[in-house]
């Protein structure tokens, strides 16, 4: 599995990325990407951090690349923010999107599937119209795996399929205990309704290759 929805101790993850790794690579996982929460305060910082471990990567068990989750930033600067993330060097960007659980501001799905992101992270009872957008832009969808998210998860799946938009599979992990691997990921989308669970995989791998610079 390729994870492309991680966090660590840069935001409010318990673990730094080399336990990431390690655990990454101990339960069978491929890939991770260290995707931290930020806004405006925070962001070169993040990139500061991760940009460190670049020339070193290679060196572990784990292939990794390196972003940022742009999460509860206010709809009308959400563009701006994604301009900063990729200006610090951010090689994924991830947006937080309105899951029920917590209380992310209306129209955050909406504003962020305009921008230049690679995915809508958990984004709640997400209409077809936005859906849409993100297709026509080359923006996944999220199925996932981490408590509360997933509860709209099926929703999320025939959404995805109604709009003709592509899917990927991530922990939002932020401990050890919400790391999977390929046979949990493979349980939540078939839980989630979705049919194809393979062709999901393969757009994590897709995603992950084409941003590992």
């Amino acid at each position: 599995m390729f994870d492309l929805h991680v966090h660590s101790t840069l935001s409010d993850g318990e673990l730094i990325p080399s336990e990431i790794a390690r655990r990454m690579a101990a339960i069978g996982n491929e890939g991770v990407a260290i995707t931290d929460h930020a806004d405006f305060s925070n962001t070169s910082i993040i990139m500061d951090g991760l940009r460190r471990l670049q020339d070193v990567r290679d060196d572990y068990e784990v292939e990794m690349i390196f972003g940022v989750e742009i999460t509860h930033v206010p709809p009308e600067l959400i563009g701006k923010a994604v301009e900063l993330a990729w200006r610090e060097g951010a090689e994924i960007v991830v947006v937080h999107g309105e899951t029920i659980v917590e209380p992310v501001k209306e129209r955050t799905n909406e504003a962020a599937v305009q921008e230049e992101i690679d995915i809508l992270a958990h984004p709640g009872l997400i209409d077809t119209k936005t859906a849409e957008i993100a297709a026509s832009n080359g923006i996944y969808l999220e199925i996932s795996a981490r408590n509360g998210h997933s509860l709209t998860n099926g929703h999320v799946a025939n959404i995805a399929k109604d709009a003709g938009c592509e899917l990927v599979i991530n922990t939002d992990a932020h401990s050890p205990s919400d790391f999977i691997n390929d046979a949990l990921a493979r349980k939540i989308l078939e839980g989630a309704g979705v049919k194809d669970v393979d062709k999901v995989f393969e757009n994590n791998r897709r995603v992950f290759r084409r941003r590992r610079k």
